[in-house]
């Protein structure tokens, strides 16, 4: 699957570009000197195509890098790193990445699986070791508790658990560690083993395993294991190094805008404050960095593992994470099938609602990639603009329609239109006019109630005396309750997990309350009272 890069003729192009080269093609063929003829001038339509797409969605900055044969054959910045100021995006700005975390992990994993595995005292591990056996105490709720013994670190990493969609993400949203999520997964309903469901925290189960087998953080496995051999030195799995970079993106997220309203251009945004925490599932969503080290991450996996003549990552490894699961078209912390003009591809997107959008795209058969860094919440710009690149550089597949406006029709696409879509089924609506009053006074509703999942949640009064407050988790998050009908209030939310506009209600019941937000099943958002 992987190809050899062949040596370059290299010719500097009169450009605005930082590095563009012209490449000769291998043993001379003229087929593969028409692709490669290509491969340049799509990489060259990237200078008008890029600040044209911004000026329709209004992202504030775009990095984007592309490698071909081994080689960076295009980097370059566009826009502002942040609103309102004039520091511009370059090819060494710092943006989060959001689930591409998931992929650079993954070569971190396939770090750890050399052929010759535990010749450094460690464990022999494979994608195939199970879980248990590096992480005793990890446990899911299957029925047959001996499933347990049975899942692997890829079960995990190809999201085939039976852990239900984004479990454990609201958790982290209201402050709990990564040791305490992983803890509490056992406590969530779970869908059949094998089952395909997209979760972060699955993922970085596996990845912790790993880390604890090799007795040190997964932040500084990460950096030993692959960022420092690549000479990665913008990239961390570290929030702390992100916000204390000096040349780093700021998050955004829209304003003046509804669901309904989604896709008309240009957005505008302002700066997420305080930017993403993605620490507690570092593994999943935590790596932040440039355009510049994600160029030489991507020729890393183009080349089967192989940097500067050493062997980093186990090919047979990273080969399985680059292959589809049975049934599925997701391997190992990598989304693979085509693109949409037919091209085989391995890939991943990242997104946070507050304020990050990235992605990438590997041609391995021609030996292409693409990395495409924005630092503001998902339009499908970033993916539209790596797509086009694949159409201009490879050319359509037989039969398809030429011409297509990809940001049009990414923006259509449900999976980014979604991300907008309120929560709760009070969303939208406003408490009846004719509520009936709470069947009792408000004091009477104070006090701790709890969740085998969620822990303690208290209702208190709040700083007027006339409404209640929900606070949940170690961060004390506090939601204002308002009244809505008899013993129902609900609250607002916003939140990585929970688009503007959602509203959750809260039932309050004789001996418990009912929360719609943390109700994953009617088990999860019961409270019983104290």
């Amino acid at each position: 699957m992987f190809k050899t890069p062949c040596g370059p003729r290299l010719f500097w192009a009169p450009l605005t570009v930082v590095a563009l080269v012209a490449l000769s093609a291998c043993g001379g063929s003229d087929a593969s000197a028409l692709q490669a003829q290509a491969v340049q001038r799509a990489a060259v339509k990237l200078d008008t195509l890029v600040p044209q797409w911004m000026a329709r969605t209004g992202v504030p900055g775009v990095a984007v890098a592309v490698v071909y044969r081994g080689r960076t054959i295009y980097i370059k910045g566009f826009g502002v790193r942040r609103v309102g100021e004039s520091a511009p995006v370059d090819a060494d700005t710092v943006f989060q990445l959001a689930s591409v975390s998931k992929s650079v992990g993954a070569t971190v994993m396939a770090a750890q699986m050399p052929g010759d595995a535990g010749s450094d005292g460690g464990p022999v591990i494979t994608w195939s070791t199970p879980v248990e056996s590096l992480m005793p105490g990890f446990e899911l709720a299957y029925p047959d508790p001996a499933t347990n013994a049975k899942l692997t670190l890829g079960d995990l990493y190809a999201h085939r658990s039976g852990l239900p969609d984004h479990a454990g993400d609201q958790l982290e949203e209201i402050g709990y560690t990564r040791a305490d999520i992983l803890q509490r997964l056992r406590d969530v309903p779970l869908n059949a083993y094998g089952s395909y469901d997209y979760t972060n925290f699955g993922l970085t189960a596996a990845a912790q395993a790993m880390a604890d087998a090799r007795g040190v953080d997964w932040e500084t496995l990460s950096e030993n294991a692959l960022y420092q051999p690549l000479g990665m030195t913008s990239t961390s799995s570290r929030y702390a190094d992100f916000v204390a970079r000096s040349d780093r993106a700021w998050g955004h997220v829209q304003i003046g805008w509804s669901y309904d309203t989604y896709g008309q251009e240009p957005a505008q945004y302002q700066v997420q404050i305080p930017p993403r925490d993605p620490d507690a599932q570092a593994p999943a969503g935590g790596v932040s960095s440039s355009a510049s080290d994600m160029a030489r991450w991507m020729k890393l996996v183009l080349a089967g593992g192989q940097w500067n003549g050493q062997q980093l990552l186990s090919p047979d490894a990273l080969q399985a994470a680059l292959t589809a699961q049975p049934g599925g078209k997701y391997g190992y912390g990598f989304n693979v099938g085509t693109d949409p003009e037919g091209h085989p591809t391995v890939s991943h997107s990242g997104a946070f609602t507050m304020g990050a959008a990235t992605t990438f795209i590997l041609w391995p058969e021609a030996d292409l990639g693409i990395t495409v860094l924005t630092n503001a919440q998902p339009r499908g710009l970033a993916e539209a603009i790596a797509v086009a690149f694949g159409e201009a550089a490879l050319g359509d597949a037989p039969g398809a329609a030429p011409g297509t406006d990809w940001l049009a029709f990414m923006q259509a696409l449900p999976a980014f239109h979604d991300m907008y879509k309120p929560l709760g089924k009070l969303a939208g609506q406003t408490p009846p006019a004719n509520a009936m009053p709470p069947s009792a006074p408000l004091a009477s509703y104070v006090g701790n109630y709890t969740n085998t999942y969620y822990g303690t949640a208290q209702i208190v009064l709040d700083a007027d005396g006339q409404s209640l407050d929900l606070v949940m988790g170690p961060a004390a998050v506090r939601y204002h309750l308002f009244r809505w009908d008899g013993d129902e209030f609900a609250f607002d939310l916003q939140s990585e997990n929970a688009a503007t506009g959602s509203i959750s209600a809260v039932q309050f019941m004789p001996q418990s309350m009912q929360i719609e937000y943390f109700s994953q099943d009617a088990a999860h958002g019961l409270f019983e009272r104290q």
